[in-house]
């Protein structure tokens, strides 16, 4: 074999060695017994047609690579912005192992919660004694400041009562009576993680603002923000609160997840790392306003923090010159606070940082996917750029978000082209980026097989992000989010004009040392 200690070959370059060649080439002879090669490729072929692309959208009963995640992975990351705190899964091992992998393959950060192992016995007789025992175990081993517990399918199918159980548990002195406990119904069949997301909030905020003896209301000039599901959370919390702290704002963040999924190496191990305090929690009932940066991920949560007689707004992914702009005036709305002088000079610079590359951009035709806010953030700020969204689409986009996508795309000569797919999912973008071809895709890493299959550049700047690092760690949001976004399109589009005009010779007359 050709691999040896002496010189390990990395396995790119192992698996392409005549020995490995030759078991592949056996496997797939032996045991796969596929179509011929000629019918593959006229199957492949006929699937980026436009009868194809008609069959393809009339489809019903099934989702191919929806754009989307389930409930409790959002409940999950909403929890772990909360200070010390431990999400406790009521269901099985397994899904909760996915929420884990699938958030630290993103962050790059081991990710912590439990599960209330629920099995075959618990399916069938019910999961009270696992809530029981589970949270005795959680309480004890990892001696959380908090345990938000949330459901899985499992434990929603066979209808366990969450807050029941908690009571029976804090009756069996799993956990102290006072011990905070919030919960969440996540049904994993309905909605998906910016559902889940929501219910999480609000289901925190309702453990504390209603708790038995909490005092009344009594209103401050400080602000509440919430963030969302968003996976550049990291970047784009401590850019906010760079905000506030140039406007001199006294602001919480609620579920601040930016110290939880980016935690030094420095020879200290962190189960727990910053988060929204629990004081800060309460106390953010007090607040004069609550702004949520995602609309989709906080409608019921809103909805609750309106009728307690807080002033709310709501944002849809913030991106660029006008959308910051709104978000400022806002936070001058609210506070009665000027613009501060830093953040007018951010703003001239990113206006100059777009008229010095707007002849890359301008008239470029992009797809855009992911959830609701974040393609409505990524559209507007590509039209204020001169670039045309033509595909939007989001598998958890609703009716009255079709209605959102299309005021916003006739808001511009350059949205004439553009349509909203809300509901559909990647197999649905692959017919479109077939039939009525685009520029450049921006979406998460799961496009990188439409981009591998299209041959239209892929621009990752949305969650989840797993074959790339340290995105996250750059904001999206405010001025100095949309330099980073502007950047990345950028580097993607003059990447693609290099790698066009690179033969020797030939195509070379474009490829320029100076863009």
């Amino acid at each position: 074999m050709p691999q040896n200690p002496e010189k390990v070959i990395d396995h790119m370059e192992l698996f392409r060695q005549p020995e490995y060649k030759d078991v592949f080439g056996r496997k797939q002879a032996e045991f796969e017994y596929g179509h011929p090669k000629e019918e593959v490729s006229r199957v492949a072929e006929w699937t980026k047609s436009e009868e194809y692309k008609a069959k393809n959208f009339s489809r019903e009963a099934l989702t191919i690579n929806p754009t989307k995640a389930c409930q409790p992975l959002g409940a999950v990351f909403a929890a772990q912005g909360f200070e010390g705190t431990m999400p406790f899964v009521h269901g099985s091992q397994g899904c909760v192992a996915y929420y884990r992998s699938h958030l630290t393959r993103h962050f790059k950060e081991p990710n912590s919660a439990v599960s209330s192992s629920m099995t075959e016995d618990a399916a069938v007789f019910g999961g009270l004694n696992n809530m029981i025992d589970g949270l005795a175990n959680t309480y004890s081993l990892y001696q959380p400041k908090m345990i938000a517990v949330l459901t899985t399918c499992m434990a929603e199918v066979i209808g366990d009562d969450l807050q029941g159980f908690i009571v029976n548990a804090k009756n069996k002195d799993s956990i102290p009576q006072d011990f905070p406990a919030p919960h969440a119904h996540t049904p994993a069949f309905v909605g998906s993680h910016v559902t889940g997301y929501d219910n999480m909030m609000k289901g925190v905020l309702n453990y504390f603002w209603d708790a038995e003896g909490s005092p009344a209301r009594e209103e401050t000039d400080s602000i509440n923000v919430i963030g969302g599901f968003d996976g550049y959370a990291v970047g784009n919390n401590r850019e906010l609160k760079r905000i506030f702290g140039l406007f001199g704002i006294d602001a919480t963040i609620l579920s601040d997840v930016s110290d939880v999924f980016d935690t030094p190496t420095d020879g200290q191990f962190r189960l727990y790392d910053g988060g929204t305090t629990l004081e800060q929690t309460k106390a953010a009932k007090n607040a004069k306003a609550t702004i949520s940066m995602q609309e989709y991920c906080t409608p019921q949560t809103l909805s609750y923090i309106k009728d307690k007689d807080q002033a709310v707004a709501k944002f849809n992914y913030p991106m660029g010159v006008g959308a910051t702009d709104e978000f400022l005036l806002k936070l001058v709305e609210l506070t009665g606070k000027p613009v501060p002088a830093e953040l007018t000079l951010e703003r001239g610079r990113l206006v100059d940082a777009i008229a010095d590359s707007h002849t890359h951009i301008h008239g470029k035709r992009f797809a855009v996917y992911g959830d609701p806010d974040f393609c409505l953030g990524m559209s507007k700020f590509l039209m204020e750029m001169g670039a045309e969204p033509v595909h939007i689409l989001s598998t958890s986009g609703s009716k009255k978000w079709d209605k959102q996508v299309q005021k916003l795309l006739d808001s511009s000569p350059f949205g004439k082209s553009g349509a909203s797919y809300g509901g559909k999912d990647l197999w649905h973008l692959r017919s479109l980026l077939f039939t009525d071809p685009v520029d450049y895709i921006i979406g998460n890493s799961y496009g990188k097989y439409l981009e591998r299959d299209t041959k239209i550049p892929l621009i990752r700047l949305t969650y989840p992000i797993f074959d790339r690092h340290h995105h996250h760690r750059y904001p999206t949001w405010g001025y100095q989010g949309g330099l980073n976004v502007l950047v990345r399109i950028l580097d993607k589009i003059l990447d693609d004009y290099d790698q066009k005009t690179n033969i020797a010779g030939e195509t070379d007359y474009s490829f320029d040392l100076i863009r």
